[in-house]
This record gives C-alpha cells, structure tokens and sequence, in this order.
C-alpha cells in the first residue's frame, strides 16, 4: 500500500514538474553566487556545481541504520529518495529490518505539508505523524537535503543568509509559509561538515512532539558522477539527558535532473 502511494505522488510530481523543465537546461554561472557569503561560494565551488546545469530535482539511494533510543537495536535499511526543489516535494521511501521483520517507511512531504508512515509487513501500521510540527519538521530536512546533497540549490531565492561567523554561516529559509533557520559549519577546504538547527521537532511521546536541536555532521567527501559530495552523515538530536545519534547515512548514489 505504501508503495502504491510512493509510486503515484512521484508520477503526479513528475507530471506537475513539466512546467520547470527546459529544453537547454541553464548552467550555473559564478555571477550565479555573487550574493553568497565567501564560505557558501567557496563550498559550492569545491563540490563542482558551477559551469553544470541548474539543479531542478534529483534521486538518491542511501544505505544505513536507524535506531529510535539509545537502548533500542539499530534497524538496518536502504532507501530511495527523490526531491524536486521548486516543486517543494521530497519522496523519500525506505525499507528496513526491526527484529528481523520486514519495515517499510514512507516520509511525504509536497507544499509545505508532510506524514510520515511506518509500517510492519507494509500492512500493520507502528507509528504515524501529520500536522504543523511535521511540516515544519520536514521544511527543515528538505532544506538540509539542498545544503548537503544540492550545494549547487543555494542560490535559491528563499533562502536568506543572515550571518557570518568565520567558517559558520547562519541562513533562513522561507518555504509555503513556514521559516526555519540553521547554522552552516564549514572547514578550511571548502567542506559543509555540519548544519545545526533549534527548528525540527522529535516525537518524544505518544502524540507529543518536542523541538530540540537537530544536527547532521558530515564526512568522507568522495567523487561521484562529477560532483564532490559527503558520503556519510549522522542525524542527532540534543536531548536534556544526552545527545542521541539515531540514524547513519552512507550515500550510494545520486542523479540529478
């Protein structure tokens, strides 16, 4: 059932993305990054997005392990993802292993608004979120997605950069009326290693969900398919009693429009 629906919103975004589509895509010029701060410019440079075709959606698989709590078993999963930025949709569809039984997740998120459906055997439904904490909660991880898998998507005109610390820029993004911001750490050599944000939400609790902070260190820059990119990721929530790392990402590949 969940595939079913995976499958039909990514035909209807693919329907309704037509409109973005042009013959001879542009290219992404350095007059393209004039408004940036020097640390974005450099990053976007370093991953090979300029002088290559704008960026107007891409596909990833990850592999990896989740886990919920500290004391819970890390559920290995691999992943399929795609996300259209004008569009604003992310589809991103995973496959898992909970004590050995099968575990299909699906995180929707199209215009601004989001749920999340995770299900045993695809059928029996363990848990479910909608609602305002989930779109904002999913604005913040489709622009984490731009940041870390789509540097060449930061001169997008939603996004307001509104500090500069060194290598540590602070930006806002503003999406289908819901405005989150993060903090961008760079390194010496041009890298993103890390984007932290007070904005996304955890589901502590039954029906109870929590802003706290949301970090995704990243690591192991590696080619892949003419572009520079992190290859593993962590996504970390700060809790009162202690950070909690649940989820390890390795990127397996990506293609974009």
């Amino acid at each position: 059932m969940l595939k079913k629906l995976f499958k039909y919103d990514l035909k209807e975004a693919d329907r309704m993305n037509q409109q973005f589509l042009q013959e001879v895509p542009e290219c992404l010029k350095e007059d393209d990054l004039e408004h940036l701060p020097e640390p974005v410019k450099k990053y976007i440079r370093y991953t090979g997005f300029v002088g290559k075709p704008k960026i107007n959606k891409f596909c990833l698989n990850f592999s990896g392990k989740i886990r919920k709590s500290e004391t819970s078993e890390w559920m290995p999963f691999t992943s399929v993802q795609y996300n259209y930025i004008l569009l604003s949709f992310r589809l991103f569809f995973m496959k898992a292993v909970m004590k050995g039984l099968p575990v299909i997740g699906y995180h929707c998120f199209k215009n601004g608004s989001a749920f999340m459906d995770i299900r045993i055997f695809s059928l029996f439904r363990v848990q479910y979120q909608k609602g305002k904490e989930m779109d904002i909660s999913e604005t913040v991880t489709f622009f984490n997605d731009m940041c870390c898998m789509a540097p060449g998507t930061l001169t997008d005109k939603r996004i307001t950069w509104t500090e500069v610390l060194g290598n540590k820029v602070k930006a806002q993004f503003s999406n289908n009326g819901i405005t989150i911001s993060a903090w961008l750490h760079f390194n010496d050599k041009g890298e993103l290693t890390n984007f932290i944000t007070q904005d996304r939400y955890a589901a502590v609790e039954k029906n109870l969900m929590t802003q706290y902070q949301w970090s995704t260190p990243l690591r192991d820059y590696k080619e892949i398919g003419g572009y520079k990119l992190a290859h593993y990721a962590e996504v970390i929530y700060a809790y009162p009693q202690g950070d909690l790392c649940y989820g390890v990402f390795q990127l397996e590949n990506i293609k974009y429009n």
